[in-house]
């Protein structure tokens, strides 16, 4: 009796066996049917995506990551033996990590250099700074032999009107061909994202700021 139940036992653990692995075969033979589509479908798009130009990225909205991510940009940029360059405007009285690293890569930066808006509430004293900070982004805006333009913050000397939109507009338009600029900032104006080839927006979710934990060295500049 014994025998015969040890014999039912494996006839039915090697049947559930078989049955799992055919189960697992069938879903393995859908996820590759499922792929081979996505990749019909990428490969397609590959192949329609054979233009060239200077790119003109937007990274807005109101979460965390925006010149983070730019500054990621510029770095990968250098990395493959291109020339780029940034022009900081609001942030330029604070130690930068990123300055750090890629000034000593040969990357220039010319930063406004009067801190936030407001610390400063210097209207005056403000847009002259970011008008200085402008005029070298728009040296940089003719210079073909700069591969990337970061303009970082850039967004809010629109908004405050410390620096034309059309201004900006025609620099932005009439730039090198080749030439690829990335703008950073909160609630970037409609015309600029209108101009723009690639706009991702930044939303908040949680931010440790709001739970009373400071900006930290290292992690937030």
């Amino acid at each position: 009796m014994t025998n015969h139940l040890d014999e039912n036992t494996t006839n039915s653990t090697s049947s559930d066996t078989t049955q799992a692995s055919s189960h697992d075969a069938v879903k393995a033979d859908r996820h590759k049917v499922r792929q081979q589509k996505v990749k019909v479908g990428v490969d397609a798009k590959i192949a329609a995506a054979q233009d060239e130009k200077g790119i003109l990225l937007v990274l807005t909205g109101n979460g965390k990551g925006k010149s983070t991510s730019g500054f990621g940009s510029v770095a990968r940029a250098v990395g493959h033996g291109h020339k780029a360059a940034v022009v900081q405007f609001i942030k330029g009285t604070w130690a930068c990590g990123e300055r750090n690293l890629l000034e000593g890569a040969g990357v220039p930066f010319h930063v406004m250099g009067t801190g936030f808006t407001w610390e400063t509430q210097d209207k005056e004293k403000d847009t002259q700074a970011a008008m200085e900070a402008w005029l070298e982004a728009e040296k940089l805006l003719k210079d073909e032999s700069i591969n990337m333009v970061l303009l970082d913050e850039l967004t809010y000397m629109v908004s405050y009107h410390y620096i034309e939109l059309e201004r900006v507009l025609t620099a932005l338009r009439n730039r090198p061909a080749m030439q690829h600029v990335i703008i950073t900032g909160r609630a970037c104006h409609r015309d600029i994202i209108e101009l723009a080839d690639t706009v991702s927006e930044v939303q908040p979710i949680k931010h440790a700021f709001n739970d009373g934990i400071k900006a930290q060295l290292g992690f937030d500049y």
